[in-house]
This record gives structure tokens, sequence and C-alpha cells, in this order.
């Protein structure tokens, strides 16, 4: 359907917006879309003729309030000030939804709803997650700016400071997940043996797999979103065939990956992503997860977050900031050197917002290429760019290309609240190139590449922050935390850096968007999730597990089977079964979490 309208471009005046809405009467609704602070988004019917009607209400906040109760804005949107008013973003694309299944009698097309990005605003103040990134990088670029024009002769970099004009924030994502028949389980023992022999990554789809997927990229580009790839993951096995010729016991990861844009319309353009692949799955009769560890012992979803930064000078010329003027003497400019070594030396209070579930930190184990510690890797050489995997921010480069130059934030997934980790990077690099701009490439690789106990000028003497070796298997778990810093294994302790670390927390706010408040509100409703996803659904879970341990009905039994259930017994009472002298783990953990008592609830957990 070419003639149906996808996209309204950003900065589009009113008049022709409404010119556009007129032309297309199958657009029925219009829907604000704001962000909460876990990345939710909202979703809401109004006639789009009341949209045309009061245009400049909506545009001024006024025409549209949601109840920020039913969001997450804890501390801040309360059941006794809830009001919370919802104001357009004019200066990112609007997307239409179709359904498919719903036609409109008149013109014989789908029912289309334009979602229109939005802000928050509680009390005056702007309290959601794109105003967070919107806001950020404001003060981030004036300072950049400021910043290049007194340190005009930056090393390594192939433009004067003097000349630039504007800067330009990029990022992109890549999205995977898991595809499956509804209500069908797979052999987590056949994937896992599939995956470690490498029989799924890109092997081609089949049958309504294929279909979805195919679909799923028309679609997106339908968007201006700009595909590049579609194509299976690790993970997976091969799907059955039933008596009529379809495919059963589908069990596939997929991944799609589309061009790179401004960073708030990069974050915007991800959940539009999401949702088309959710909706033509569904459709085909599939079923789409993108949770970060959807079934333990199998490769999880992840979505690695491209991170870069331009220059736009007086000649209306854009600059890759990061890359070198010389690529093969220097792996980056020391802007470069100094962003990563700014988001390596922050990432402590940029984590909690990068993995804030314990979906998300189950993920990320050993042995999955997913990173566990904070360090890079840049390549042995300028003339040979890395391809190490095992990394948590890697060094993107293509010689023959500077402004594909871009570092690569690894520990994402789907479920991220990319909005809250781009703000938060793009403060921990600022605060890294105000270092930089004083010192040469030279002088800035060797301190990225200081050994662990070598004193520094920026990085922490105690640490390393670069390694060519896979981390995985070239260092003990001992060895990769002492170097590198022991990652956090619950959302607890993920969350009480913002505690620890306070000089940190003091650079991501610097700009007064991620403020006291909002980072409060953060913590608090990952916590709250934490704790109710622990006592309503994980416990109970387990407790069911435990409950179904059956001792074996076997004609001959050996004394280490019995032995063995023995055992099984003695781990069943002390994980779930109470006594009059002794309460079970189980009983411990929850009343540890009813009491708020997160430190004892983590170290049981």
């Amino acid at each position: 359907m070419a003639e149906l309208l996808y996209t309204i471009k950003a900065h589009t005046p009113k008049e022709e917006i409404i010119r556009q809405l007129r032309e297309h009467p199958e657009i029925k609704f219009v829907s604000l879309v704001g962000i909460d602070l876990a990345g939710n988004d909202t979703d809401e019917k109004i006639p789009v003729s009341l949209f045309m009607k009061d245009i400049d209400e909506f545009f001024a906040g006024s025409a549209v309030q949601t109840d920020g109760s039913s969001v997450v804005l804890p501390g801040i949107a309360t059941l006794n000030n809830a009001k919370v008013d919802m104001p357009v973003d004019p200066s990112v694309n609007w997307f239409v939804d179709y359904n498919f299944e719903h036609y409109d009698n008149i013109t014989n097309r789908p029912v289309g709803t334009l979602r229109i990005p939005g802000f928050l605003i509680h009390e005056g103040k702007r309290v959601d997650s794109r105003s967070v990134l919107t806001d950020t990088l404001i003060h981030v670029k004036k300072e950049l700016v400021d910043l290049f024009h007194k340190n005009p002769n930056i090393s390594g970099l192939d433009v004067n400071g003097k000349d630039v004009t504007d800067i330009v924030f990029t990022s992109a994502t890549e999205l995977e997940f898991w595809v499956k028949t509804p209500l069908e389980e797979a052999s987590v023992e056949e994937m896992s043996a599939s995956q470690v022999m490498q029989e799924q990554y890109w092997e081609r789809t089949h049958g309504a797999v294929r279909c979805a997927l195919e679909q799923a990229l028309l679609e997106i580009d339908k968007y201006g979103l700009k595909v590049e790839m579609g194509h299976k993951e690790v993970g997976g096995l091969k799907a059955q065939i039933d008596e009529s010729g379809h495919l059963t016991h589908v069990c596939e990861q997929l991944e799609i990956d589309w061009k790179f844009s401004d960073a708030v319309q990069a974050a915007d353009n991800e959940i539009l992503v999401r949702m088309i692949v959710k909706e033509i799955f569904r459709a085909n009769g599939l079923e789409v997860s993108f949770k970060a560890k959807p079934m333990t012992g199998l490769a999880g979803n992840g979505e690695h977050t491209h991170i870069g930064l331009a220059a736009v000078t007086a000649d209306g010329k854009l600059h890759n900031l990061f890359a070198a003027k010389n690529q093969e003497k220097d792996f980056m400019s020391a802007v470069g050197y100094g962003a990563i070594m700014g988001l390596l030396k922050n990432y402590e209070v940029i984590n909690p917002f990068v993995s804030a579930t314990n979906d998300s930190l189950n993920r990320l184990k050993p042995g999955f290429e997913a990173p566990v510690c904070i360090v890079t890797s840049l390549g042995h050489s300028p003339k040979i760019p890395s391809r190490n995997r095992t990394i948590l921010a890697g060094l993107i480069r293509d010689l023959k290309n500077p402004m594909a130059t871009r570092f690569e934030l690894r520990a994402c997934n789907p479920y991220t609240n990319t909005y809250l980790v781009l703000a938060a990077s793009y403060s921990a690099i600022l605060d890294g190139i105000k270092m930089a701009v004083n010192h040469t490439t030279d002088e800035l690789l060797a301190e990225l590449s200081k050994k662990a106990g070598d004193e520094g000028f920026y990085l922490e003497k105690d640490r390393a922050y670069r390694s060519e070796e896979d981390v995985f298997e070239d260092y003990t778990d001992k060895e990769r935390n002492k170097l590198f810093g022991a990652p956090p294994a619950t959302v607890w302790e993920n969350m009480a850096a913002f505690e620890k670390y306070p000089d940190k927390l003091q650079v991501i706010s610097s700009g007064g968007a991620l403020r006291e408040k909002i980072i409060c509100a953060f913590r608090d409703g990952a916590l709250l999730r934490w704790k109710t996803e622990l006592i309503s659904r994980i416990l109970p879970e387990l407790r069911t597990t435990v409950r179904k341990a059956k001792k074996i009905d076997a004609e001959f039994l050996t004394d280490r089977d019995a032995y063995n259930w023995n055992k099984i017994l003695m781990l069943r009472a002390e994980l779930a079964k109470d006594s009059m002298d002794q309460k079970s783990l189980f009983t411990r953990l929850i009343e540890a979490f009813e009491s708020e008592k997160y430190d004892k609830a983590s170290k049981k957990d």
C-alpha cells in the first residue's frame, strides 16, 4: 500500500500536519507517546479530529493529561499529586501505526494511529526518559562547542575547534529476539548443543519465520529507518514439519539491524521496531520474546548500542570527532580517547540504567559473548581494527571510512531504557573529553593502556581498562574482578552504585537532567519491580519446582540413589520448608524483601 502515510517528518509545520492528515482519512486516531523511567511507552486513542481542532493545545501540553501514578514515576507523581501533562515533541519523526486487522469501510485502507512522541511534565518540570536525554544533549552540546572554541588544536583531530558550530549525537541499536510457536516448549538441552556447534548462526530461515522476517524488514523500511540486515542468530533449533507441510516446534533467535540516527530519534526508532516485529510475527502465528534471558542455559537477547559524536563546521561539513586524522597512526583522536575513558571510568553509575532487572543480569554471564567487566579493546595496532567480542565497550573502525568510527556498548538488552543509557553515557563522555583536550593521542593511549597499579592522570590506579585478550578465557574470575572490577550480581548491588560512587554520580548528573529526584525515582522503581518479581513470580516458580522433586520408584536402587535422595530431601527442606526452629531460605528472602532490607535479600539472592 504505497499510498499510505507512514511518517510525518520532524519539524513539520502545524498547517502541513493538518493537510497530510486530511489527505489520509484512514488515520483515525493519534496517540501521545511518553516514556516513563522504566522505559514503558504510553498509548491511548484520541480522535484525529480532536487533535486537528486543538493542535495548539497539544503542542503546548494542555490538551492531554495522564494519571502519573499509572506510569513509573515513583516519588514524583503520587496518588495525591498525580496529574501529568503531555506536550508533543515536534523535533522528531512521528510514525503511523496501522492496524491491518481493522479496515476503514470508506477508504478500504487499514485504520491508522499517529503515534506522537512527547514529554511528561509534572508540576512544571519534565520528568520522563525522553526529556532526560533531550535536555542532557542540549547541555553536552553547549559544553563541547565552548570546549572546542577554547581548545582549537586538539591532538589527532581533523578539524579546528574554532570552526565548530554544532554537535551531532549519532546512535543506533541492534535488536535480537527469540521467536517460537506459541504454547510449545523446545528442548533446552538440544538447543544448547545446537548453539555450541553453531548450527543456527546465519542459517537460512524457512516457512512462517522467513515470511515474518521479510515482512518485518519491508515494513520497517516504509518508515524510513533504512534496514541494513535481518538474519538468524546463534540460538535455536530446526523446526519440524507437520502432515500439512507447515513448520511446527519453531524456536529460533533472530537479529534486525537498521541505520543510525540522532540519539533521541534512535531511541524512538527502537520502540517502533519492537512494535512492528511483535505485530508481524504474531500475524504469522509466532510468539516473540525480547527478554534479555528468555531461557536459562541459552544465549540471551542483546541490543548493542552504538554511540557516535560528530561536529558541524562553519562550511557545513560533518566531521567524526572520534576518528583520527591519520587512521593508520592513531586508533582515534584525543576526543575519542577521552570519550571511551569517560565511559569506562564512570560506568558503575551507567550500569544501573543498562541492567535494571533480574533478567538483564542473568544474561550477563561469561561464555555467551556478554560483557561482565568494565574493559575495552582497540586492536593490536591502528592498522588492524579490533573485533574482540568479549569486552564491554568496543571501538568500531573502518580504515576506509572515518565517519564509521564509534563505540559499541555491548551490555544492553532489548528492554534497556536506551534514553537513560545514552543520557548517562554522553554525560560521562563529556567528562572524559574535558580531560583529553589537553593531552596528546600518545599520552592518552598510554593512559588507557596502563596496567592495574600504575598511577594515571585520569583513570583509577588499581584498575586496568584495556585488553586485547579474550576476557572470558584468558583470565580467571578472580583476575577479571581485580583488574576490571567485580560486576554486580543483583539489582540491589547495581542500584547501590549510585550511593557508592558519589563522584561518578555527579559526573552523569552535572547537566541537570539526571537530577537526584529522577535518579531516585528510577532506582525505587527498579527495586520495586525486583522485589515484586522475586516474591510473586520467581519464588513461587522455584517452590513449585522443589515440590515436584519425587523419589524414583524403581525395582533396583543402589546406595548412591539413597544417598542422593537424602541430599535432595535436605535441600528441599532448606530451600522451602519451614520448621518450628528454622525458617526456609525462601521465607527468609520474602521477609527481607517485605521489610525492605534489600542488602540482606541481595546476599541471599
